[in-house]
């Protein structure tokens, strides 16, 4: 009996350390649960921050770690790492707030929190890439749920893999008991693929003013919408103590559908949207907000405290996953006019009973300074890093287009399917003999080019599509495409633009007059470049080398207005406005800004389509003296190429990616094959791909965003290699103890780690499975102990107690606590470890008895017969 207990007990020590092998669901949270900051004993839920639910769905709590503001109007955010290495989809929010302690709290997605701090002062920024609005609260909001198969995508290689909480202390009166806030939000995520993907598009206003004592003053912001179809499902609405009403409509073919209209003196929940609304592309997203000065003796401005003012208005809304898009913002009016035509409700407050209105109102009503400068810091904290910033570009080596014979190349441009088109100018050159001293072209005699100087290729081949402009140009050089497909180039020689379709040899339009420069509303002076606007057809010409102005035309060529000038270069800086060759046009729809890249001067300003009026400048000391081209992609991304630099002068020749919204530059890219000599234009798509076009190398090159690689990487002679769809190579010489490749490798091994733990996943499965091999071995045994007993008799039976301790003693180890299979299995005859045997027997040597040399059947052996009787 002694001798069945002890295998039992051996067999459950087997049993429990095999399935110690194999992880539970739960075991995925415990690289979260292992450095996970501690939080405050204070705040409900701390212990148990990530609460299983189900098979494929978990909780997970975010709280503000027992905080206690100083002063009022405190922004302080903390970050809480996703617990999962893969993709998973917030479904549901569930806040944990007060208004009478919180004024409002924001949720963002992001990949590198800007600090690492148990919390922090919001000042400091919310994340140093982008970041993306998950979740907004304010007044006692009930909680959100998201439609069933919707949800917000996080971790996994495109979503965040942090949360950041953002908690706006207005009053802090309610502090002066000095307890602690743990204010913040719970999380419902799930493993299961959702088909519909949710995202937040955010109005705001950041130039609003109210005048004291003005009884109305409305505040509105307007958007062309230029993406794939969007469904609204919410809303919310927030301003601060004078917001009165704030409604959002959508307006398509003139025709205004409300998408919500809400008092922000309620509580600032997300809303449902009662009839379905859809967003599809050039439709226009409107909101308006209505403010009161009344009971102000000082204007107030859009900021970020509680005496200031703001006009948000949020949609969440959901996409296709194939063209989900995760967040997206609008702080313009790009069509003031259009607001002539708004519904009278949206002027109507919504009335709010008084005793709601005290309750709802914690903040104090104390008169602070405050720096007007900081005019932006709400947008900055609420729209902060809303690019993608984590992203680099590199040549695509293999593109076969760098092999093209081609002329100068001076312009390029993307057709509607994306069909690289490039401009180039076959046998002429642009040389000192091209002009005279009144830019009169001097080489007419020379006829026009005879080669096709338009040639439309496949952007991942560089197969010809396409080829035209046989005897038409002299000495091309900007080109661009509208939405219609048909081509805008100028010619210096000539002094024309040109309006050409595709499938048509003559020109539909033609503006200038031919070989005579000018300076007067027909004529132009070597024009560089044209942009037609998307949405009202206006035609812009950058004119030019010896013009320094933009002209706009109507779309059917009419002279409408200009602006600029020539810079005063004993002024020193250029002024706004003054140009010193207006050499490349990016025009911004989704900002109704139109670019230019001020070649001489170096920098590029932006000025609003509708008025000409100078908005900003984007200069930086890395483009050196001249900056050639602009181009703006789809998503807020600005690329630009420089000039070489100046004798004596440092900054490179070289490529730009920048913020558009703040100018920022965050990468920068050189060609691997050949060099850049004089690069002359450039064009990037919606998908971030890159093409630049040199006029001295005569050439274009391609560049692809890393995003598009695919990452599996390959060693060979410290090269790593990556492959990218499309088929495409991009070829990166490094270090082989360069990080960024160890960092890349630790990643792969991780994701394999992670991709090993979930084949653990079916851990009710497996451990029936291993029961019944169990259950076997366990009868074998106790048939073999019978067995030997019934042989061996009570010296067996004392003989198998002694050995069942001894195997015992094994599975422990000498001086050990800890099971030890391998040595436990290793001490029976016929195991083989198959390539895991010691390189020392010390090991085994230590596991033997003192009083015994072997566990053989030996020593169960019969005794030995009588010997026999000797004869004599």
């Amino acid at each position: 009996m002694a001798g069945l207990v002890s295998n039992l007990l051996i067999m459950f020590l087997v049993f429990q350390n095999v399935c110690l092998g194999f992880r539970s669901p739960l075991s995925v949270f415990k690289r979260y649960k292992e450095t996970t900051r501690l939080l405050s004993n204070e705040c409900p839920g701390s212990d148990r921050p990530v609460i299983s639910i189900g098979l494929s769905d978990f909780a997970l709590d975010i709280r503000m770690r027992g905080v206690t503001p100083k002063q009022s109007d405190t922004y302080l955010c903390m970050s809480v790492p996703l617990p999962v290495d893969d993709e998973a989809y917030v479904v549901d929010f569930k806040p944990h707030a007060s208004m009478d302690t919180v004024h409002h709290m924001l949720l963002f997605g992001c990949n590198e929190p800007s600090s690492t701090e148990n919390y922090w002062d919001c000042d400091k920024g919310t994340c140093k890439d982008k970041s993306n609005i998950l979740y907004a609260w304010a007044r006692n909001a009930p909680p959100t749920r998201l439609p069933k198969g919707v949800g917000f995508r996080v971790g996994g290689e495109t979503g965040g893999r942090y949360f950041v909480l953002q908690v706006h202390y207005g009053d802090i009166s309610a502090f002066r008991d000095k307890h602690k806030d743990c204010s913040g939000v719970t999380l419902h995520l799930t493993h299961q693929k959702q088909p519909l993907i949710a995202g937040m598009y955010l109005m705001m206003s950041v130039n609003t003013v109210i005048p004291p004592g003005e009884k109305v003053v409305d505040a509105d912001i307007a958007c062309h919408y230029k993406r794939f179809p969007m469904h609204l499902f919410a809303y919310r609405v927030h301003t601060h103590r004078l917001g009165k009403v704030v409604s959002g409509y959508r307006v398509r073919n003139g025709q205004w559908t409300l998408i919500g209209r809400q008092s922000p003196q309620l509580p600032q929940a997300f809303y449902p949207v009662e009839h379905p609304v859809d967003v599809s592309y050039d439709d226009i997203l409107a909101a308006r907000c209505v403010f009161s000065g009344e009971g102000r003796t000082t204007e107030t401005h859009i900021g970020g405290t509680a005496n200031d003012e703001m006009c948000n208005f949020y949609i969440m809304y959901y996409m296709e996953a194939k063209h989900a898009v995760s967040y997206m913002t609008c702080t313009q009016n790009v069509n003031p006019e259009i607001f002539r035509n708004i519904p009278q409700e949206a002027n109507i407050p919504i009335p709010v009973k008084s005793d709601m209105l005290k309750m709802m109102h914690g903040h104090h009503e104390e008169t602070k300074d405050t720096d007007k400068s900081s005019l932006l810091q709400q947008t900055k904290k609420e729209e902060e890093e809303i690019l993608d910033q984590d992203f680099h570009i590199e040549e695509a080596v293999e593109w076969p287009g760098l092999d093209l014979k081609l002329g100068q190349v001076s312009g390029l441009a993307l057709d509607p399917e994306n069909n690289l088109v490039i401009f180039h100018r076959g046998d002429h050159v642009w040389d000192e003999n091209s002009f005279d001293s009144r830019f009169v072209y001097q080489q007419r005699g020379l006829g026009p080019i005879e080669q096709n100087t338009i040639i439309v290729l496949n952007p991942s081949n560089a197969k010809l599509l396409n080829s035209m402009g046989k005897s038409l140009f002299y000495l091309p050089h900007g080109l661009s495409i509208d939405k219609n497909g048909n081509y805008w180039a100028t010619d210096v020689a000539l002094h024309q633009v040109f309006k050409l379709g595709a499938n048509n040899k003559e020109p539909l339009l033609i503006l200038g007059v031919a070989l005579q420069p000018g300076s007067d509303k027909s004529h132009f002076c070597q024009p560089t470049d044209v942009a037609v606007d998307p949405i009202t057809g206006s035609i812009y010409v950058s004119d030019g080398y010896c013009n320094s102005r933009i002209i706009q035309f109507s779309p059917n060529g009419l002279y409408v207005m200009q602006w600029g000038e020539g810079t005063e270069t004993s002024l020193g800086r250029a002024r706004p406005g003054q140009f010193r060759i207006p050499h490349s046009l990016a025009l911004i729809p989704d900002f109704s800004q139109l670019c230019v890249a001020d070649r001489e001067n170096g920098r590029i300003q932006c000025f609003g389509l509708e008025t000409g009026e100078f908005i900003r400048e984007i200069k930086h000391k890395s483009f050196g003296r001249e900056l050639f081209a602009v181009s703006y992609a789809p998503g807020g991304l600005l690329f630009a190429v420089n000039g070489m630099p100046y004798p004596g002068e440092a900054e490179p020749v070289q490529g730009f990616v920048m913020n558009f919204s703040t100018g920022e530059i965050i990468d920068t890219f050189i060609p691997v094959r050949k060099s850049f000599e004089m690069p002359h234009d450039v064009v990037a798509s919606a998908d971030k791909t890159v093409f630049v076009g040199d006029v001295h190398a005569r050439t274009v090159w391609k560049f692809a965003s890393t995003e598009k690689m695919e990452h599996r990487s390959v060693k060979k002679a410290g090269i790593e290699v990556q492959e990218i769809k499309e088929s495409e190579t991009i070829v990166e010489a490094r270090l082989k103890n360069n990080p960024e490749s160890t960092e890349s490798l630790k990643k792969q091994e991780k994701q394999h780690l992670v991709q090993q733990t979930r084949t653990g996943v079916s851990f009710v499965l497996i451990t029936t499975l291993l029961i019944i091999p169990v259950v076997v071995l366990l009868a074998i045994l106790v048939f073999i102990r019978w067995r030997k007993t019934t042989v061996c008799g009570a010296d067996g039976e004392h003989k198998l107690d002694s050995s069942s301790g001894r195997i015992l003693g094994r599975l422990r180890g000498k001086g050990s606590s800890g099971l030890n299979l391998g040595n436990f299995f290793a001490s029976h005859k016929g195991y083989s470890r198959k390539g895991f045997d010691r390189l020392s027997t010390e090991g085994s040597d230590q596991e033997k008895d003192e009083d015994d040399g072997t566990d053989s059947e030996e020593e169960c052996s019969a005794p030995p017969p009588p010997s026999a009787p000797s004869s004599s």
